[in-house]
């Protein structure tokens, strides 16, 4: 009888909670067929079997957070397995240890090998609690993600003629006969707080705020457009500042309070804060130094997409130096951003506006001008290093000749 344990699946990993089981007593499975869902403090994982089998037991609830090495499943292996044990007891020594091996479990989970409907956590819940397959509901979303809309809509299809309401009456009995919906307090929006709270509370924040002329780099953009080179604005916005950040080391920095000293990161990993359905997920563009413009588009992009289907792999959210935070396209004018701790700084941009500006030659021209806010550790950088830092980013965009020459 083998034994499927809770492993760590991503960098720290204590705990998890036991979202859903993907199997019942008495299912035959397959090596590498998905078991359980688990969420952790980062993404939800499958867990995937070691072998192919008769699953025997089921140990522990849905709904349950356990610790790293609990013991979930038995699994009986099948008869080839139990014939090589039998034949060989070294190799069933080594196929036991196997089985246990977190290096190679984490190999096998790591590989989603069946294509399964995305949906949050919390909505998958709602529509177990339903008695519904999620796989039954039309995603509205081009994406194919299932929303708990989805499912409530899917449930008011599923009642009789005779039970249907208008639109206006079930808007009504809700606002007076249901009940307040609860959102589970743990997982990623738990992890989420507690990492806000530790940052805010040891590092003094502070928050500088500045202005950017995009004109000349959106003019360019335009005409790379036209020649057929399609690149977003955040990729410039992150050469520019991991240029910057060459200049101002002390921002691509961690405090170790232990030994008093200040360590000058010399890998450029920028955290690109992205929102999803399950809460703020920071995928990592590892080594932005080295890479072009044109390759920071296609690896942010992708980043993203993954992050918003929960699809990241662990090394993906490891070791950020600097975070960003794109919340212009959200109309977003301003904020007072969490440093993403340990590190020393955290750049938001928000939104870009057309306005009057005084160009070079003293005319009234209209602009589009980009408002940043950066927040900086105080015990790490003072205010002038801050501002210096900004200018030194704002002088690559507004003149975008000098990003290109960087680069040569």
């Amino acid at each position: 009888m083998l034994e499927v344990k809770l492993h760590d699946i991503g960098e720290g990993m204590t705990e998890g909670e036991i979202i859903h089981y993907l199997v019942k007593v008495g299912d035959s499975v397959k090596t590498d067929q998905p078991l359980v869902e688990v969420q952790t403090d980062k993404m939800v994982a499958e867990l995937t079997s070691p072998c192919s089998g008769v699953v025997k037991k089921i140990i522990i609830d849905a709904g349950e957070t356990v610790r790293v090495g609990t013991s979930l499943i038995y699994i009986e292996a099948d008869e080839s397995i139990k014939m090589e044990q039998k034949t060989s007891p070294e190799m069933k020594q080594d196929v036991k240890k196997e089985a246990f091996s977190p290096v190679m479990l984490k190999e096998k989970n790591m590989a989603l090998t069946f294509n399964r409907v995305l949906a949050a956590p919390f909505t998958r819940k709602i529509a177990r609690d339903n008695n519904i397959n999620i796989e039954d509901v039309p995603a509205s979303d081009p994406s194919g993600r299932v929303t708990e809309e989805d499912v409530y809509r899917f449930l008011k299809g599923q009642q009789p003629e005779t039970q249907k309401e208008s639109v206006v009456a079930v808007q009504k009995e809700a606002i007076t006969l249901e009940t307040p919906d609860e959102i589970p307090f743990k997982g990623i929006r738990k992890k989420i707080a507690e990492k806000m709270t530790k940052s805010l509370f040891t590092i003094p924040h502070v928050t500088h705020f500045d202005e950017v002329n995009m004109t000349n780099l959106f003019r360019m953009r335009e005409e790379l457009k036209a020649s057929g080179e399609s690149v977003s604005v955040s990729a410039f916005l992150i050469k520019a500042l991991v240029i910057s950040l060459k200049d101002f080391p002390i921002f691509n920095a961690e405090l170790d309070e232990d030994n008093s000293r200040i360590l000058l990161k010399k890998n450029y990993h920028i955290g690109i804060a992205t929102n999803t359905d399950s809460g703020l997920i920071v995928p990592v563009l590892h080594d932005a130094d080295k890479k072009s413009i044109k390759n920071i588009h296609a690896e942010v992009k992708g980043l993203t997409e993954r992050a918003i289907a929960g699809k990241m792999q662990p090394f993906e959210m490891q070791n950020s130096t600097f975070t960003v935070s794109n919340v212009g396209p959200l109309g977003s004018t301003g904020a007072t951003p969490i440093i993403n701790y340990p590190e020393t700084a955290l750049i938001a941009f928000h939104k870009t506006k057309k306005q009057p500006i005084v160009n070079e030659r003293d005319e009234i021209v209209i602009g589009h001008i980009m408002t940043l806010s950066m927040a900086f550790d105080h015990r790490v950088a003072d205010g002038a290093t801050a501002v210096a830092f900004t200018n030194r980013f704002a002088s690559l965009i507004e003149h975008p000749h000098k990003l290109m020459m960087e680069m040569i």
